[in-house]
C-alpha cells in the first residue's frame, strides 16, 4: 500500500502541469532571434520575463512593491549609465507562470528571467545562471499559528502540502519521500494548487486554515509574515538549506550575462524596500476560512436558492456562494453602503436594471445578482477566447468596478503586449497600476473562496 501511495505521489509531481487548470488561453509564438547586449541597446528595450507572483514584480499606483522590481529598475539605471548617443534602455516586463519562464527564455520571448524565487535549470538546456542574487536561501515549511508542530520532516508522513506551480519544493519532497518509503512510512502528499494562485495566495490560505501546510523560500515567507501575522514559520523544517536565487539568460548572450554579474557584485538592497509593500498590503490579505462549522451551516441554509439561480443562469453555484461569502459572509440580513443589501450585497439600482425588485427577500436578492452577473457576461465577456476561470474573473471585476472600465483595462493590457484574455497576473497588473488594490483584492478573494469551496465540493453537495 505504501509503495502505491508513493508511486501516486511521484505521478502527481511529474504531471502537475497537466493536472492544473490553465490560468489563461495559451498563446503559441514563433521562436525569436537571440539578442545579446548590443542588440538590446540597439532596440532600446530589455525584455524581462518575471514570475507572476506579486512578491516578485509590479507597481501599485506608482509605488514599486516587488523585490525583483526594485532590483530590475536598478539594473536598468546601471545599463543606462553607459548608454551611447543618449539612447537609453527601457524595461519591458513580461509576466509568465513560474514553470513557463525558462522555456519562454529559450524561445527568445525575453532576454532575461528574474523569478524572485528558487528555480532549477533543466539538464541539457541552453540556459545560464547569473551570479547569485541571494545566497544561502532555505526552503522552509510554513503553517498557521496554533496548528500542530512537527520536529522533523519525517513527521510530515501522510500529510499534505499545498504548493504553487513551479515550486522547487516538489523535487525536495521526492527526496524526503524516498527516505519515508525505505522506512515503510506514507509519503508526504502534494496538492498542486490552481495556477491562479501565486505563492502569497497560498500563504494567505494557510493563514486562513484552508491549507494546513506549504513550503516557501524563507526570505519570501518572512516578508509576507509582516502582513500575515498568523503565519508560523518553521525554520527548523528545511527542505533546502543553501539554495541560491539567481537571474537567468541564454548561454549565447555572454555580454548580457557579464553585465548582470558586474551589476550584482555591487548592488545593495534599499533599507526601506518593504515600506510601501507593508503599507499597501497590510489590510489586503485577510481572508477567512469559509469551511468552518458556522460558515458551513450558513451555506447549507442558502444552498437551495444559490443552486436554483446558478443553474438558471449557467453559473457554478459555488461561484455564487464564494461571491456571497465575500460580500456578506453568507449573512442574508447584511446591510452595506450605498444601499447594498442582503446575501449578495446587490444595490436596488443594479437589481432594477435586470427587472427584480424587493431585494430584501433572499430569493429576489440571489435572483437579481445572478441575472446581473449573467448580463455582464452576455454583454461584455462572452468571447470564446476566454476560458471559464478567466471569464468569471472578468465578470467579478466588472461586478466590482464596472464592466466598461474593465474593458478599458483589457485594451491597455493589449497595448502593452500583455494577454487581454487573462485577468490573473496580466490585466490585473494594469488594474494595480491604474486603479489600485481594491478590485484586484476583490477578485482574488472571491477566487480563493471558490477554490476553498471547490476542493470540498463532495462534502457540500452530498
Amino acid at each position: 500500500m505504501l509503495r502505491v501511495l508513493f508511486t501516486c505521489c511521484l505521478l502527481l509531481l511529474s504531471s502537475s502541469a497537466a493536472m492544473a487548470r490553465v490560468a489563461g488561453p495559451l498563446e503559441v509564438e514563433q521562436p525569436k532571434a537571440v539578442r545579446d547586449l548590443a542588440n538590446i541597446r540597439s532596440s532600446g528595450e530589455l525584455r524581462v520575463l518575471v514570475n507572476q507572483s506579486r512578491n516578485s514584480s509590479g507597481e501599485v499606483k506608482g509605488q514599486s512593491i516587488g523585490v525583483e522590481y526594485h532590483r530590475l529598475r536598478a539594473f536598468e539605471q546601471y545599463l543606462n549609465r553607459n548608454a551611447r548617443n543618449g539612447k537609453n534602455i527601457k524595461l519591458k516586463v513580461i509576466p509568465r507562470a513560474k514553470d513557463q519562464l525558462l522555456s519562454a527564455l529559450q524561445r527568445g520571448e525575453g532576454d532575461l528571467v528574474a523569478p524572485g524565487e528558487l528555480l532549477h535549470i533543466p539538464s541539457g538546456s541552453h540556459i545560464a545562471a547569473t551570479s547569485p542574487v541571494r545566497r544561502d536561501v532555505a526552503l522552509i515549511i510554513v503553517a498557521r499559528q496554533g496548528n500542530r508542530r512537527y520536529q522533523n520532516l519525517e513527521q510530515l508522513s501522510g500529510r499534505s502540502l499545498a504548493l504553487p506551480a513551479g515550486s522547487v519544493a516538489g523535487e525536495a519532497i521526492q527526496e524526503v519521500n524516498q527516505r519515508l518509503l525505505l522506512s515503510k512510512r506514507a509519503p508526504i502528499l502534494i496538492e498542486w494548487v490552481d495556477p491562479s494562485l501565486a505563492v502569497e495566495d497560498v500563504l494567505e490560505m494557510v493563514q486562513a486554515g484552508i491549507f494546513l501546510l506549504t513550503a516557501v523560500e524563507q526570505p519570501i515567507a518572512e516578508r509576507w509574515a509582516k502582513v500575515m501575522p498568523k503565519l508560523r514559520l518553521d525554520r527548523h523544517l528545511k527542505l533546502v538549506s543553501n539554495g541560491s536565487m539567481r537571474w537567468y539568460v541564454r548561454r549565447d548572450t555572454p555580454m548580457l550575462g557579464a553585465s548582470i554579474d558586474s551589476f550584482l557584485k555591487d548592488y545593495r538592497v534599499p533599507a526601506d524596500q518593504d515600506a510601501a509593500f507593508q503599507r499597501i498590503y497590510r489590510r489586503q490579505y485577510k481572508m477567512h476560512n469559509p469551511m468552518g462549522r458556522t460558515e458551513r451551516n450558513r451555506l447549507e441554509k442558502v444552498r437551495p436558492v444559490l443552486q436554483r439561480y446558478a443553474e438558471q443562469h449557467s453559473f457554478d453555484w459555488l461561484a455564487l456562494a464564494a461571491l456571497a461569502f465575500k460580500e456578506s459572509t453568507l449573512n442574508a440580513s447584511a446591510r452595506g453602503s450605498g444601499g447594498a443589501t442582503g446575501l449578495m450585497q446587490i444595490t436596488p439600482a443594479a437589481a432594477k436594471s435586470v427587472g427584480v425588485g424587493n431585494i430584501g427577500v433572499l430569493e429576489n436578492n440571489v435572483q437579481a445578482s445572478a441575472k446581473y452577473l449573467a448580463m455582464i457576461r452576455r454583454n461584455f465577456f462572452n468571447s470564446p477566447q476566454l476560458n471559464e476561470r478567466e471569464r468569471m474573473a472578468f465578470i467579478l471585476a466588472g461586478y466590482n468596478l464596472g464592466p466598461q472600465r474593465v474593458q478599458g483595462l483589457r485594451a491597455e493590457a493589449r497595448r502593452r503586449g500583455l494577454n487581454p484574455n487573462q485577468w490573473f497576473f496580466q490585466v490585473e497588473r494594469v488594474a494595480l497600476e491604474q486603479v489600485g488594490m481594491a478590485v484586484v483584492s476583490y477578485v482574488n478573494s472571491v477566487n480563493k473562496y471558490y477554490l476553498a469551496f471547490d476542493r470540498e465540493r463532495y462534502l457540500l453537495e452530498r
